[in-house]
């Protein structure tokens, strides 16, 4: 099916563009698409929280007339794009989940939404999280929870999940998006995408919100398609990124858990299924139940986000009157952490890169599922049982924070849905600045578009 027979707001960003660049349709016929589109589904969805329709107009005429001159300011020039709600853009609410800043309306971009802006593509609007974006699920008091594209009474998880619910549902087919623990990567399984946090400090950062989370923060991208992640991560990160085949057969090691934790059995076949199609495709996998080196990353995590809450807190008193019960629980466990307790944390995570490179030794790649649960109804803040086992907040979380910790890109693939229909997803994590080798690794392997399985 060629881009002629569909409606413009189911097209990727590349076939936008192809479009663009034969005259085929315009930016301002792309722009309309998706409006309509977010008119017809984001009532029930509640994914795109400020829309900038005025705006948007103003930048696909601009874009319009750059293709018709010939000189498109980049490779996705006109193509619409949400930003998600903690990523400041000139002139537009940003709130971060939170009534606290319900009427803080920035006045300059972020630095990635600057170089989306300067790249020419077309900001839609700003997509829900929740509050401060430290849950893994996506409600907050200011504008409330967030549906799943495939149900809206599921959660297309968190903290990005109004950015996913957007992108799956044909609102947008790109969304600037943040990962501080799997932000990106898990909504992005959840709604069958593809997700990108890359290395640390591969994107810069700046004029934002404070980095409550550090360097564990990133920016990254959910698209459709892998090209689109690509073409996404070479606008963001310019000529920061070294290209990548690799230089033999890509060395696997997938990990069906981490420490014994339980997971969906659905999620746990289709991954398995989808490690035989690398092995098929002349990688080489090795298998092993458990990874228990990474385990202690639940023990650590805790420690960064709920002390980055507290001071966030103390840094602003209208946050802490203002805040719902999910965070200000968040603010008082971080308050009864020391020093002591930050500065242990630190150094376990740096032994947590020690034994992660021993693990690794003789492996390219880590291969693992990108959720350990299913989506769940979008009002609850996280499943309590998983595969009949009582988990915590974080037990359907367990795969993707160590690449944060550790600097680590990581990718979220599509595979498969599960027998009522939910998408889930594997996850590669490779080696510091290896995007690119795993974009085309993925890509080698057959998980070019959406689910497979």
């Amino acid at each position: 099916m060629t881009d002629h027979d569909r409606p413009l707001w189911q097209l990727t960003a590349g076939e936008l563009v192809a479009g663009y660049a034969a005259g085929r349709f315009t930016p301002v016929d792309a722009l309309d698409a998706v409006l309509a589109r977010h008119d017809a589904v984001n009532p029930s969805l509640n994914a795109v929280v400020t829309l900038a329709a005025d705006a948007a107009h103003a930048a696909a005429e601009e874009s319009a007339r750059r293709w018709a001159d010939g000189a498109p300011s980049s490779t996705l020039d006109g193509v619409p794009v949400t930003i998600k709600d903690n990523l400041l853009v000139a002139g537009m609410r940003t709130t971060w989940g939170s009534l606290a800043f319900a009427d803080f309306v920035p006045d300059r971009d972020e630095r990635p939404v600057a170089r989306l802006r300067e790249a020419g593509l077309v900001i839609l609007g700003k997509t829900n999280v929740p509050e401060l974006t430290v849950q893994g699920y996506t409600d907050n008091l200011l504008f409330g929870a967030t549906g799943n594209p495939v149900n809206p009474d599921w959660t297309p998880g968190g903290s990005s999940g109004g950015a996913a619910a957007a992108v799956g549902s044909g609102i947008a087919p790109l969304a600037l998006c943040t990962d501080g623990g799997g932000s990106i990567r898990r909504p992005a399984s959840h709604c069958g995408l593809f997700g990108l946090k890359p290395s640390a400090r591969t994107i810069r950062r700046g004029n934002g919100f404070p980095a409550i989370l550090g360097e564990f923060e990133v920016v990254g991208p959910i698209a459709r398609s892998l090209d689109d992640i690509a073409l996404m991560l070479d606008v963001l990160a310019g000529d920061a990124l070294p290209e990548g085949d690799f230089a033999e057969a890509p060395r696997i090691l997938h990990a069906g858990t981490f420490g014994g934790q339980p997971v969906d059995p659905e999620i746990a076949s289709g991954v398995d299924r989808a490690a035989e199609a690398f092995r098929e495709a002349g990688c080489i996998v090795e298998t092993r139940d458990s990874l228990d080196c990474l385990a202690p990353m639940d023990d650590i995590w805790p420690v960064i986000s709920t002390s980055g809450v507290a001071w966030m807190f103390g840094r602003t008193p209208e946050l802490a009157q203002k805040a719902g019960p999910a965070l200000k629980a968040m603010a008082e466990t971080g308050s009864g952490f020391t020093a002591t307790d930050y500065a242990g944390a630190m150094v376990a995570i740096e032994a947590l890169k020690d034994a992660f490179r021993e693990a690794m030794a003789g492996f390219d790649v880590l291969l693992t599922p990108a959720i350990a649960a299913l989506s769940w109804a979008k009002g609850i803040s996280h499943p309590e049982k998983i595969d009949g086992r009582p988990v915590g907040p974080r037990g359907h979380a367990i795969f993707t924070a160590f690449a944060n910790a550790l600097g680590l890109p990581g990718l979220s693939v599509p595979v498969g849905t599960s027998s009522d229909g939910r998408p889930y997803g594997l996850q590669l994590v490779g080696s510091f600045r290896t995007e690119k080798r795993l974009i085309q690794l993925a890509r080698q392997c057959g998980f070019e578009r959406r689910e497979r399985g």
